[in-house]
């Protein structure tokens, strides 16, 4: 039996709020997941900060 037919299933026997509890908690899994991929866009700033955040790169800017 695959993972979604065994969710399916014990989802089924519950009483429907709680299956609304279950889908909520499924959609914050996937939000959070969404979340974490962005974030680690974000991430990645603090690693290119070294090169950016220089005197050097500072005076190459200055002018615009």
């Amino acid at each position: 039996m695959s993972t979604h037919e065994l969710v399916e299933k014990e989802v089924a026997g519950l009483p429907e709020s709680m299956q609304r509890e279950v889908y909520d908690f499924a959609r914050f899994l996937r939000f959070k997941r969404e979340e974490e991929s962005f974030n680690g866009l974000l991430l990645s700033e603090t690693a290119l900060a070294r090169d950016w955040n220089t005197p050097e790169e500072d005076a190459a800017w200055a002018s615009l």
